[in-house]
């Protein structure tokens, strides 16, 4: 048996607490030794405390140093600040690995299996924006200010390439605009390539590619990449573009690692159109449990996880809507822990 490791447990808003059950079930049909502080935040965060983030919830995280993490709600415009934004910068959750992994066959694309990296706390999401008005304009001029730092660079930079080589990847890609943006993310490309020859070279390989370029190749030949690393805004995007390559957000599992605390999630958001209906995928976040259980060593249940998801998929048929199936989350949801069960 294995002795009990506390954790956050935040269920999210709109499918988030739908979707976090059927992972709970799959964890416990793991038994997963997790021992879950449930805390809140986004907008149940609002409706219970007043605040998107709550006292409570980040006191928790500081304790655990664990969290999964369902979607949250951040309004568009106006409102409050995205509560993922925070936490990352709370918990100096610098790096961002999302997956992009077939586990579906007959698709546009198959055997897709790209590592991505994302810096997770610098570069245009750090919130430096304001208006300048202009007569009767209080809009008139929006201004934001993206800020990479070496430091900053050299913790996403050193974590991606030390996760890439222990998953086996033989070649590194850096994704920057440095032809254009030559400060904000030519500090980056020239950071990445400093790091590799002093610490990896020997190692994995490295090449670089302008992110729009990248994005075009992405859809003609992904099969080129093997893992990408970048900047935070680019890599929000391209992320969700090799999410696309392998079944949507639905398949897309986060992992957010830092100094202080490590979060994991689904990519995809809060879904409110489909909340309460039991037809959401629950795949994502059930692969974001699964980036956990290796995070605290235990990868022979995530592969059993892993596994037991793609067998649900693909030898049962049980899929949901967005998937080209008609199974709603409980079936998908006992699928999967019936094949943990029988695996």
């Amino acid at each position: 048996m294995h002795k009990p490791i506390p954790a956050t447990l935040i269920a999210g808003d709109g499918i988030g607490p739908e979707i976090m059950d059927a992972t709970l079930a799959a964890l416990d049909a793991l038994r997963a030794p997790f021992a879950w502080d449930a805390q809140v935040a986004g907008l149940a965060g609002v409706h219970s405390a007043g605040d998107p983030l709550p006292a409570a919830t980040l006191e928790s995280i500081r304790r655990t140093r664990l969290a999964l993490k369902g979607p949250l709600e951040t309004p568009s415009g106006g409102g409050y600040r995205s509560s993922n934004v925070r936490l990352r910068e709370e918990f100096k959750l610098y790096a961002n690995m999302r997956p992009a992994k077939s586990m579906i066959p007959g698709g546009r694309f198959e055997n897709i299996d790209l590592l991505v990296f994302r810096e997770n706390v610098e570069g245009l999401y750090m919130g430096y924006e304001h208006y300048i008005p202009i007569e009767d304009d209080p809009h008139a001029v929006a201004i934001a200010t993206g800020v990479n730092t070496r430091r900053g660079a050299i913790h996403i930079l050193d974590y991606a390439f030390r996760t890439a080589i222990a998953a086996g990847r033989k070649k590194m890609t850096v994704v920057h605009k440095a032809n254009i943006m030559k400060a904000l993310t030519g500090i980056f490309l020239e950071t990445a390539y400093q790091l590799h020859a002093e610490k990896y070279a020997d190692q994995i390989a490295l090449d670089d590619v302008i992110v729009d370029a990248c994005c075009m190749k992405l859809v003609i030949n992904p099969w080129q990449f093997d893992a990408l690393v970048t900047t935070n805004l680019f890599g929000d995007i391209l992320s969700d573009l090799c999410a696309g390559l392998v079944g949507g957000l639905g398949m897309a599992p986060g992992a957010n690692i830092g100094q202080d605390a490590a979060v994991f999630e689904a990519v995809h958001g809060s879904a409110p159109d489909i909340a309460g209906r039991g037809i959401a995928n629950p795949s994502a976040l059930m692969l974001a449990a699964g980036l956990m259980l290796d995070h605290v060593g235990m990868a022979d249940e995530a592969s059993r996880l892993r596994r037991a998801i793609a067998d649900a998929i693909n030898v049962d048929h049980v899929r949901t809507g967005d998937l080209g199936g008609n199974a709603g989350t409980e079936a998908f949801t006992k699928a999967v822990v019936a094949r943990i069960a029988n695996g």
